[in-house]
């Protein structure tokens, strides 16, 4: 897409070393504390903000059927290089409206955002998170992480609590499961993570 992605800012220049970053760390430590929230029989997976493919990957490997979306080119091309033998489907769309996939009118039963709310600011979290409600299932699940620390030079991030996204998921229908805060995976002291896993009850069909 010929679209300018604000979020997106500073990866396309070195998407190379930032996907060798993200796939030094396995998909098992990432999500450690919520393993247990996800489904073990396949299921559908829309993976926003992808990146590298590792996340999508790792759930192609477990079974899912794995839609991977990246608004960067450069991302998407190492993902696809890193892992184009795994029967998953890369989509070039972005938040916060992801027309693209809504045009489709699919609905996952698992939504993983990994490392991609903070880049929003409110507005755009806001039509986001009603985005998002949309493209998930009945009794589906999201899966989402938040960073909270300094902003990287050329990155464009807000600083979002893990309250305020749990009140605004709730206004669209999703509620809050699980929730917890851990150290950063890279070792970084002055960095720390949010994890949250909502759910959109069944009834809400």
């Amino acid at each position: 897409m010929s679209t300018t992605v604000p979020g997106a800012a500073g990866y396309g220049a070195n998407a190379p070393a930032l996907a060798a970053q993200y796939e030094s760390i396995r998909f098992a430590e990432v999500y450690r504390g919520l393993l247990h929230l996800f489904p073990e029989q396949p299921c559908t997976v829309l993976d926003i903000g992808a990146g590298s493919g590792r996340d999508a990957a790792e759930l192609t490997r477990r079974g899912h059927q794995v839609v991977a979306v990246e608004p960067t080119a450069g991302l998407r091309t190492e993902g696809q290089r890193l892992h184009g033998a795994l029967a998953m489907e890369w989509v070039d769309d972005h938040l916060p409206t992801l027309a693209v996939v809504r045009q489709t009118r699919r609905r996952f039963d698992v939504v993983l955002l990994t490392a991609v709310w903070m880049h929003l600011d409110r507005g755009e979290r806001e039509v986001a998170m009603g985005a998002i409600a949309e493209l998930t299932a009945a009794d589906g699940q999201v899966f989402m992480s938040l960073r909270h620390g300094p902003v990287p030079e050329g990155r464009r991030m807000f600083d979002v609590s893990a309250q305020e996204t749990v009140d605004l998921a709730a206004r669209h229908g999703l509620r809050c499961d699980y929730g917890m805060e851990r150290e950063d995976m890279l070792g970084r002291p002055d960095v720390r993570w949010s994890f949250l896993a909502l759910r959109k009850p069944a009834a809400s069909r």
